[in-house]
């Protein structure tokens, strides 16, 4: 990312899952419904190697650790206006799909070594036997725009309102789940979620299927030595496998 001025202008570094385009189409969504809450879209090379999107540059901090009692409803105020706005455009583009295919990034790899994950993972396996699977494979009642990349930086605090970036993973998706993406990733792990999500009026039978299958796939994440993995600290391995544990037996 550049930026210039009052410009931020991001270039992808890749765009295999129509990234560049997702976050354009969202970015115009939102501004045209809810201008103050993400930045506004200015320009796009769509086709250039790299792609490039530009949008103007927000104020504020990106959120960070627990959250306080003002941030966290400031984070459910912008949330809630995101989930309102119409996103016929996005849904043309990228129909709804499940997500069930993330929980097989766990179950269909390699069993781990780890005695803890090792027990996740099996414990996974067998939950392909139980009724979550063909609850998340049906379309929800209701669809919204799902940011889907709920990582505390990609929510900017100014001291009263929480702005939201970052939507090159934008897709049609619905509260539930979205709560359910917001409550499994690992930068709310300091923060009460249980709280957080207990205030939307939202399918409790569904939320709690799609806590266990993101937290299935963050369990791969963290068992994969990829380019992130200096960032999570000793322990992480075993905290995710009792976490999955945990939402397994609940």
């Amino acid at each position: 990312m550049t930026v210039d001025g009052t410009r931020l202008t991001k270039r992808y570094v890749s765009w295999d899952r129509d990234e560049p385009l997702r976050e354009w189409t969202a970015l115009r969504l939102v501004h045209r419904h809810e201008p103050d809450l993400a930045p506004e879209p200015l320009d796009a090379d769509l086709t250039a190697d790299p792609p490039t999107v530009t949008m103007s540059l927000l104020p504020g901090e990106p959120l960070s650790g627990g959250l306080g009692t003002a941030q966290s409803l400031a984070l459910g105020a912008a949330l809630t206006r995101l989930w309102g706005i119409p996103h016929d455009e996005l849904a043309e583009a990228w129909p709804w799909s499940d997500d069930l295919g993330f929980a097989r990034r766990l179950t269909e790899g390699p069993r781990p070594d780890n005695v803890i994950a090792a027990a996740a993972y099996d414990a996974a396996v067998s939950w392909w036997d139980g009724p979550d699977p063909e609850l998340l494979s049906r379309p929800p009642a209701a669809t919204v725009i799902g940011h889907r990349d709920p990582n505390l930086p990609n929510y900017l605090w100014d001291g009263n309102r929480v702005r939201i970036v970052d939507f090159e993973d934008a897709a049609v998706s619905d509260r539930a789940m979205e709560l359910a993406v917001l409550s499994e990733h690992l930068s709310l792990r300091t923060t009460d979620t249980e709280a957080f999500c207990a205030r939307f009026d939202v399918d409790g039978n569904r939320l709690r299927a799609g806590r266990r299958l993101w937290a299935m796939f963050w369990l791969r994440l963290v068992l994969t030595e990829g380019r992130s993995a200096h960032r999570n600290p000793p322990g992480t391995v075993k905290a995710q496998a009792i976490r999955l544990l945990d939402l397994l037996r609940a």
